[in-house]
């Protein structure tokens, strides 16, 4: 089994189905977090929001947003949205699963995507939406040489914790923070088997309890 087809495996035991029936209805948006090999290794692909968008202008993203009425689910809002974003084709991801949802700080009920795209991908940047695509060593989000946190940060459970990484092949700096690192510190830790070197909350062989703490605690306060 290659390293694709292994991390495939071990992410579907993580999708969340239909476990999630019961919750209230709340507003709806959706992240894709592609993956692609190369070399040998996992990586992921990010954006950086352009600085004239109205919300987390110039912060790093993965491609997503809101709900539209035409979205038949969470998977249909996050592959239209990368191809608005990025120009990612639908029919170039193979999805593999969706994770538990996280409420944002706008009160969305936010859904995380996960799908392989092709390592030759090639990104064609909606520039009214993102300002740059890079991608990431998926192991990067699991070393503390880059990361710091901050605790008792309003409304977040658990650190908010934050990355700064520097793109080898432009140069350009990249600070990853907030619900963005802790999606890719999520996707890492689950598809590589592998607890982070700093203390994220949650365990990386079962995450789903932290995550609905979260959850739960945030729709309390609504």
């Amino acid at each position: 089994m290659d390293i694709k087809e292994e991390t495939i495996a071990i992410l579907k035991q993580f999708d969340i189905g239909n476990k999630l029936s019961y919750l209230p209805v709340l507003p709806k948006a959706s992240v894709l977090i592609p993956l692609f090999v190369k070399n040998g290794e996992l990586y992921t692909l990010m954006t950086l929001r352009s600085k004239e968008l109205k919300t987390s202008a110039g912060e790093v993203c993965f491609p997503g947003g809101k709900r539209d009425p035409s979205d038949r689910d969470d998977v249909d809002t996050a592959l239209r949205e990368a191809e608005e974003e990025i120009g990612l084709s639908p029919e170039g991801v193979q999805v593999v699963c969706r994770l538990f949802p996280i409420i944002n700080k706008s009160g969305l009920l936010v859904t995380p995507v996960v799908g392989f795209i092709e390592e030759s991908f090639y990104p064609c940047p909606n520039p009214a939406e993102v300002s740059a695509v890079f991608t990431v060593p998926l192991d990067f989000f699991t070393s503390k040489k880059e990361h710091c946190a901050a605790h008792g940060a309003a409304g977040m459970v658990g650190p908010l914790h934050s990355f700064h990484f520097v793109d080898p092949d432009s140069g350009s700096q990249y600070h990853i923070w907030g619900l963005t690192a802790m999606l890719a510190i999520l996707v890492a830790a689950l598809a590589l088997r592998k607890q982070p070197e700093f203390d994220v909350g949650f365990d990386s062989e079962d995450p789903l309890s932290f995550f609905q703490q979260i959850l739960h605690r945030r729709i309390s306060k609504l």
